[in-house]
């Protein structure tokens, strides 16, 4: 059996789910809501110039990326678009 496309073609693309309150899931997950990123995520993006680590970031932005890059594979796994 061939696969099924969603696409309209239309000039505008395709929008699946109309609301971040919209369940989507993909993969056979159980459709959830959009994942809400904390705003204070969000990483400094001014370079580190004392007190620097290894790659130019300090501890704070270091671990502000991990803990970013953690959100973010969550995020990932909850919609069925990575696996554990």
């Amino acid at each position: 059996m061939a696969a099924s496309q969603v696409f309209d073609n239309g000039p505008d693309g395709v929008i699946v789910g109309s609301a971040a309150a919209s369940l989507v899931g993909f993969h056979g997950t159980s459709a959830n809501a959009q994942v809400a990123l904390s705003a204070t995520a969000a990483i400094a993006t001014t370079a580190a110039t004392t007190g620097a680590a290894t790659y130019g970031l300090t501890s704070a932005q270091a671990n502000g990326v991990v803990a970013l890059v953690n959100a973010l594979r969550a995020a990932l796994i909850t919609k069925g678009l990575a696996s554990t």
